[in-house]
């Protein structure tokens, strides 16, 4: 274990200055409304997963992202008006409830230690946002949410209105907050991509964690645990999503998550997984072979796989448009199926008619933080964007050829394959974030017959 890698407890990472992140945030969101406008903003509440047992409850993340708080049933309230505001309803102190659910903040303590001007309990709610929206133009949540907020706002707006003959008026503009703080979310300061940064070094140990432990016969979930326990080892106390664990021809269903099956001898693995950290998101794909060898056709397609993975990657800068490094996988693997004899016809026009759909039927990549498939538009006035410093995405380029794909010679079938990285864009260029991994053939087989644990003893 890379002893360098810190902990959820280590200071760079928590504490103090998460919410001084949070204030910043809170700060940069308020200069971007306009004069005399408000904004809401959730928690999110605990979800019922079998009778009394909850789901483990996650902060929503536009509400982490501006408190550093993530106790669920909170609702943040930013004023802007002639006196700036930050508002936060949260559960008060419970002794009894505290002794069962486990401790609250509760009222008292939070404007101190999470730097708001003030706090209600949520139970206030009702009472207490009408009046500090007397006489606020514009009113900002998430559309995303309506069903959340529209009843709530529905009666906070009528109660204003009826106060109308003492000079009272209520918000005559809904927007949509998503559309300002999204953006802000797609661009990572540094303190930010320091701790992804971190949350991909841990996503790196659980994926090498899975090549040293895998071995034919075992179940997927077993290899999920090595993957997810070493996540724990190295401060991760959750995953950023559903871990993939997915052998043979599982690995041709893209969001595969019973990991269920035994892993075959001659079977290639696909590990998608990431760890998260402070809500920070990892996001990796390893393809292995189970017994530490890559048959003839598994190497030729993992190779052509890696070939525009790392053409898509050099391709990242400032001034690139977003959709770039994908038409250049695109056209690299089309090629090569071309010269495998997957495709039979002229390249061009196997491109134009995007032959390699069945091979090949998701992008390149997507925005990567928060939410592990992260907020921020694609495109802007229906122009893809260009790249730009603080942005961050993965770059994943796959092949899957299902069992009895027509036209295809059985010999590919159920061989599926995804590489994918974690990389920022910088001013000089970019980052790849999750170095460490053996990614050619040559080198995966050489790691795994040195290190993974059932070879070394066979």
């Amino acid at each position: 274990m890379n002893s360098e890698i810190p902990s959820l407890t280590s200071p760079e990472l928590t504490g103090l200055d998460w919410i001084n992140l949070a204030v910043e945030h809170r700060q940069a969101l308020l200069d971007k409304l306009p004069d005399n406008s408000a904004a809401l903003v959730s928690s999110g509440h605990e979800q019922i997963r079998n009778r009394d047992v909850e789901y483990p409850f996650r902060a929503q993340s536009d509400f982490f992202y501006l408190t550093g708080f993530s106790e669920p049933d909170s609702v943040l309230l930013l004023i802007k008006k002639q006196q700036v505001k930050s508002i936060l309803f949260l559960r008060p102190r419970d002794p009894e409830q505290e002794t069962w659910q486990g401790r609250r903040l509760g009222v008292e303590r939070a404007p101190k230690l999470l730097k708001t001007d003030q706090a209600w309990s949520i139970d206030e709610l009702d009472e207490q946002v009408p009046p500090a929206l007397e006489n606020i133009e514009q009113l900002y949540f998430s559309f995303s949410l309506l069903d959340e907020w529209m009843a709530p706002i529905q009666e906070w707006l009528s109660l204003l209105k009826s106060q109308v003959r003492k000079g009272v008026t209520a918000p005559s503009k809904l927007c949509d907050l998503d559309e300002v703080l999204h953006e802000m979310r797609l661009f990572k300061s540094p303190q930010e991509a320091e701790a992804l940064r971190h949350a991909a070094r841990i996503s790196v140990e659980g994926h090498l964690a899975a090549m040293r432990h895998v071995r034919p016969e075992m179940y997927e979930y077993q290899l999920q645990s090595a993957l997810e326990s070493t996540f724990m080892q190295y401060g991760s106390q959750k995953v950023a999503f559903n871990s993939i664990v997915a052998s043979g021809e599982n690995a041709c269903i893209l969001h595969y998550t019973e990991n269920s099956d035994r892993i075959g001898d001659h079977q290639l693995v696909l590990v998608d997984a990431g760890a998260e950290l402070n809500s920070y998101a990892g996001d990796i794909t390893t393809t292995f072979p189970a017994n530490g060898k890559f048959t003839a056709e598994q190497k030729a397609l993992y190779e052509l796989v890696l070939k525009a993975q790392q053409a898509a990657v050099t391709l990242i800068k400032p001034g690139v448009r977003y959709d770039v490094p994908h038409q250049t996988v695109i056209e690299i693997l089309t090629a090569g199926l071309l010269e495998l004899g997957i495709l039979r016809g002229k390249l061009n026009k196997l491109i134009e008619e995007e032959a390699y759909r069945p091979f090949f039927m998701h992008g390149t990549g997507h925005w990567l933080g928060m939410d592990v498939h992260d907020v921020g538009a694609y495109k802007i006035n229906g122009e893809w964007r260009c790249l730009e410093p603080g942005m961050l995405l993965t770059v994943e380029p796959g092949l899957y050829v299902a069992p009895e794909s027509p036209g295809v010679d059985e010999r590919w079938w159920g061989i599926g394959i995804r590489i994918e990285d974690d990389v920022l864009v910088t001013e000089e260029g970019h980052e790849v974030l999750t170095q460490g991994l053996p990614r050619s053939v040559a080198e995966i087989e050489g790691w795994m017959a040195e290190h993974n644990v059932h070879l070394k003893t066979s």
